[in-house]
């Protein structure tokens, strides 16, 4: 009797790599600002309720009549709600009642006046369905004041739309740089601007996630000079990612590179990460779903003594 031989099990597909956008666009609207940073506090995942309802940030003006010179802000007020969607997302109309939602409850929990708000939307390309929506069946008016940002006015509450694909570069490059179709300059610019940077900056988040969504163009902007390997190399050790680049990486491609540095210590960056969230409030569950730490792990990160 002849033996059949079973087909072969069809190879899984491969698992689509988790990336934390959020943490960083909360890094990145702080760097956006940080010139102002003495005048307004900011809050990541601020929560409404006991329930499980939080806006992405919330800026709020330490002192009202501070006037902050960014396109960007221009529109803000006392208390500023953003709200981020990451690459390949999008706001949709229900998204905007949503967080306006949460603008009412925010003025009711907490008191205060809504004509003190702003809104703020942010996403890689222009909603063009939900401008639709709001000059069509709300009447409001739809304006791009400057490249990439779009100002509702006829609410009582001033509204933007950030389209982050289009702002200016110069002006944003933090928002500009929160994508996943950089190209090798973009990178560069990014990590020589993050080597520059005072070595307490909370830049952890973002720049990982650069990492991880832009692995070719990061390659390449490693291989342009030694003056870029050298600040990206210095740059990427911060976080975990390893130096092995130089030897291994152009031979084996970004691929083994990366995952080097996974073995080597990326888990110290998540862990900082962590630390980050955690000091800004951030509950142990948010900061499981965007690490991906264990949850002992993040306890104890949660119940250690805080660094001066």
């Amino acid at each position: 009797m002849t033996k059949t031989t079973p087909p072969e099990k069809p190879a899984a597909p491969p698992t689509k790599e988790r990336i934390a956008w959020h943490p960083a666009f909360y890094e990145a609207i702080q760097m956006e600002l940080d010139e102002y940073r003495h005048a307004l506090q900011f809050a990541a995942e601020q929560q409404l309720t006991t329930e499980p309802l939080r806006i992405d940030v919330v800026i709020i003006k330490k002192t009202a009549d501070v006037e902050i010179k960014k396109s960007i802000a221009s529109i803000f007020r006392s208390v500023n709600i953003l709200e981020y969607k990451s690459p390949g997302d999008y706001v949709s109309v229900k998204d905007f009642y949503l967080v306006y939602g949460y603008a009412c409850l925010y003025v009711a929990l907490h008191e205060t006046d809504i004509s003190g708000l702003s809104l703020t939307f942010v996403e890689s390309r222009c909603p063009r369905k939900l401008i639709s929506h709001l000059t069509g069946d709300r009447k409001f008016t739809v304006e791009e004041k400057w490249p990439g940002i779009y100002i509702v006015t006829g609410d009582v509450l001033p509204i933007q739309i950030i389209d982050s694909g289009k702002i200016s570069e110069v002006e944003n490059l933090w928002l500009k740089g929160l994508d996943n179709q950089l190209d090798a300059r973009q990178v560069r610019r990014i990590t020589d601007k993050i080597a520059g940077l005072d070595k307490d900056a909370q830049i952890w988040a973002y720049l990982d996630v650069i990492a991880r969504a832009n692995k070719k163009a990061l390659q390449e902007a490693y291989e342009m000079s030694n003056t870029a390997i050298a600040s990206l190399q210095r740059t990427l050790e911060e976080i975990g990612i390893s130096a092995e680049w130089e030897n291994r990486g152009r031979k084996e491609g970004i691929g083994l590179g990366m995952e080097k540095g996974r073995e080597e210590g990326i888990g110290l960056g998540l862990e900082q990460t962590a630390r980050n969230a955690l000091a800004e409030g951030a509950s142990v569950e948010f900061v499981q779903r965007i690490t991906g730490l264990d949850m002992e792990t993040i306890q104890k990160l949660a119940s250690a003594p805080r660094r001066a």
